[in-house]
Formats: structure tokens, C-alpha cells, sequence
């Protein structure tokens, strides 16, 4: 349920990347627009690595750490994301001269809830990788490489 939620909500989020809220437009020719996705596209791949490996009950190995120590960095740029929500959310009393949209509070709090969901699903992701697939374990990785080597 936690990879299904967190798929949902990076779709989401990725569309709502491209929306401007001071304006009610969406923006597709910002290259600032485009990062968020991409970085998106990390998480995307260790979620199908986690269900794969939860699918055929195999272990973690060297290219699912290397996809969460990534993944790891990415969460970041979620926090960032955040606190540039909230700060967005605060500017709309200093812009009360100016006509916002009617959508700003609504859709900017949606936004933020859901950047809250995702770094919430993020770190349960983590922990039942821990539980479900296993720990790295360098032994068991280098037997597994050895294994297929031969």
C-alpha cells in the first residue's frame, strides 16, 4: 500500500510542479520545473526495485543501496520542498495589494500536505525495506556476486 501511495503522490506532485500559484497557470518551459521529476524518477525506480524484491522474495543488493543512499539526498530536496511551500503560503498576506487567485490557499495547502505524505512515506519506505527485504548485508551481497559470477 506504502509504494502505491507514494506512486500516487509523485504523479501528483510532478503535475503540481508545474502549476504556478501566484498565477493559476502551469508553467512547462521553466527548466526549474523539470528537476523535481527527474529526481522524482530515482524514487520511482527504487520503488519498483522494493516491489520487485518484496515480489521474489530476494535480498537487497549493491544496486538497491546505491538507489537509497541516493534516495537518501532526494529527501532533502523533499524538505526543501517543503519549507519553500510554507514559505510560499506565507507570502500571500504580504501581497494583499495584488490580486491572488482564489486557488492559493487551497491548491498551495494541498501541495504542501502532500510533500508532507510523501517525506512521511519516504522514511516508512526505509524502514520496511529494513524489515521486509533485509539489511545490507556486504557478506551476503559479495556471495550473491560471487554466485552469479560463476
Amino acid at each position: 500500500m506504502n509504494l502505491i501511495l507514494s506512486l500516487c503522490i509523485i504523479i501528483l506532485l510532478t503535475i503540481f510542479n508545474f502549476y504556478g500559484l501566484y498565477t493559476n497557470k502551469f508553467y512547462f518551459f521553466k527548466f526549474d520545473n523539470y528537476i523535481f521529476p527527474l529526481l522524482a524518477m530515482v524514487h520511482l525506480v527504487f520503488l519498483y526495485a522494493m516491489w520487485s524484491k518484496i515480489k521474489e522474495e530476494e535480498l537487497a543488493d549493491t544496486q538497491m543501496r546505491n538507489l537509497e543512499y541516493s534516495l537518501y539526498i532526494i529527501f532533502f530536496v523533499y524538505v526543501f520542498k517543503v519549507f519553500d511551500s510554507i514559505t510560499i503560503l506565507w507570502s500571500y498576506t504580504e501581497f494583499e495589494n495584488h490580486v491572488n487567485p482564489g486557488t492559493f490557499v487551497p491548491i498551495g495547502s494541498f501541495i504542501l500536505a502532500l510533500y508532507l505524505v510523501l517525506l512521511v512515506l519516504t522514511l516508512l519506505t526505509f524502514k520496511q525495506r529494513r524489515e521486509i527485504v533485509g539489511d545490507y548485508s556486504f557478506e551476503t551481497i559479495n556471495e550473491n556476486l560471487g554466485s552469479r559470477q560463476e
